[in-house]
């Protein structure tokens, strides 16, 4: 069995990024990789403003203490403000520009206006609350590179500089599936001896909020031949095919001999715990990636590898998931030969700092604990943990969408 990491290196090597590429509007690019980076050719902010609401000043005019102005314009934002004059004040609002000649703010806090005359309570000093022109972003800078991920911040910075389109990547095709004869889907009545289909609904949503193209292909049948036509009519259709179940050593695991009928399995195991089998293989210009029939295995092996391996694929340059130190709530006592990956959720301890707590059961089909938990504490090979120790902690954040 490959470890984690040895698995997670694996899959990367195999990753091919999309070389196409298309035009489209900022409004349709949400999740959408960048092929070519965007540089932007105005200044930004374009002229000097004010950060807040109160009075342009001259800070010559303001050196002492409730020295008082005359109020000579009101400038919103939008507009142009005139020539400030000495002993002139401009009544000025957040975002409009700073009118020549004043070259201080003074908060509407540290003044009071009595009839066209303001006082100062407090001495301003040049360039108080202004944002200078350029002080974001310069011309001829570059803003976002290529293989960026087009997310909420990205694609208010691409607005930010005038563009309304980007290019991007086209979408990476990924045809999913499910096996097991005993996997219903919701809204039907449940026949003896089966379950709802979670594990369909989970990696669709992961999948869309990803950002690919997803083929759904539904739930097939446990058999040789209905698996390879599923394969078949996905590997026709999709980049990737990814499904859930059958790839074990089971009479009824018929997943794996399928792709090794139609075209080959390059990685079997993983030493994880949950989610031992997972399969890479390929089948004809498709990859391949077979999870775990288990809804929390499935869920924790598709954060953890298929992920990164689809935004690689998808032509993302940032693939790679980040830990980070988190104090333990809670003792673990069981060594294990398998690297696991425990559903924990942080909370504030007694002294105020942050500390990560288990769910109580951790077993693979308690999908439960995937929505209560906020992340995933790392737990290496024979490693113990005592109560009050720092564990390696991955947010979800950092593995959803």
């Amino acid at each position: 069995m490959l470890s984690a990491a040895e698995l997670l290196q694996e899959l990367l090597d195999r990753a091919r990024p999309l070389d196409e590429s298309e035009t489209i509007g900022l409004a349709d690019a949400r999740n959408r990789i960048l092929a070519e980076g965007l540089t932007s050719y105005i200044s930004v902010p374009p002229m000097d403003n004010t950060a807040m609401d109160g009075y342009a000043v001259r800070s010559h005019d303001c050196k002492l203490p409730d020295a008082t102005l005359r109020v000579t314009q009101r400038i919103a934002a939008g507009q142009m403000g005139r020539q400030l004059h000495k002993g002139e004040a401009a009544r000025i609002f957040t975002g409009a520009p700073v009118p020549p000649g004043a070259d201080a703010i003074v908060m509407q806090e540290d003044t009071s206006l009595e009839g066209e005359g303001v006082t100062v309570y407090k001495v301003p000093h040049p360039g108080d609350h202004i944002r200078r022109a350029g002080e974001d972003i310069q011309p001829g800078t570059s803003v976002l590179t290529p293989g960026t991920r087009l997310k909420g911040p990205e694609l208010g910075l691409a607005a930010s500089i005038g563009r309304t389109e980007a290019k991007v990547f086209r979408q990476l095709r990924v045809a999913m599936f499910s096996t097991g004869d005993e996997l219903a889907e919701p809204g039907r009545p449940l026949k003896p001896g089966q379950i709802y289909n979670s594990n369909r609904a989970t990696l669709k949503g992961l999948l869309t909020g990803l950002g690919v193209e997803v083929v759904d292909l539904g739930v097939v049948a446990d058999t040789r031949d209905a698996t390879i036509k599923a394969i078949e009519s996905a590997m026709r259709l999709a980049d990737v095919i990814l499904t859930t179940g059958g790839v074990s050593v089971g009479e009824e695991d018929h997943v794996k001999a399928a792709v090794e009928e139609l075209g080959r399995i390059d990685i079997w195991k993983v030493a994880m715990k949950p989610g031992k089998p997972v399969v890479y293989g390929r089948v004809g210009d498709a990859d391949f990636i077979g999870l775990p029939g288990n809804p929390v295995s499935a869920f924790v092996t598709f954060c953890l590898f298929a992920r990164p391996f689809l935004l690689k694929r998808m032509g993302a340059s940032q693939v790679l998931y980040r830990a980070y130190p988190v104090r333990a709530a809670f003792d673990w006592n069981k060594p294990g030969k398998r690297r696991e990956f425990l559903r924990g959720h942080v909370v504030t301890g007694e002294d105020g700092a942050g500390e990560v707590r288990l769910y109580p059961n951790q077993s693979s089909g308690v999908l439960t604990s995937a929505v209560w938990a906020d992340g995933l504490v790392d737990i290496e090979i024979g490693q113990i943990v005592i109560r009050g120790e720092w564990v390696r902690f991955i947010p979800f954040s950092e593995l959803v969408d």
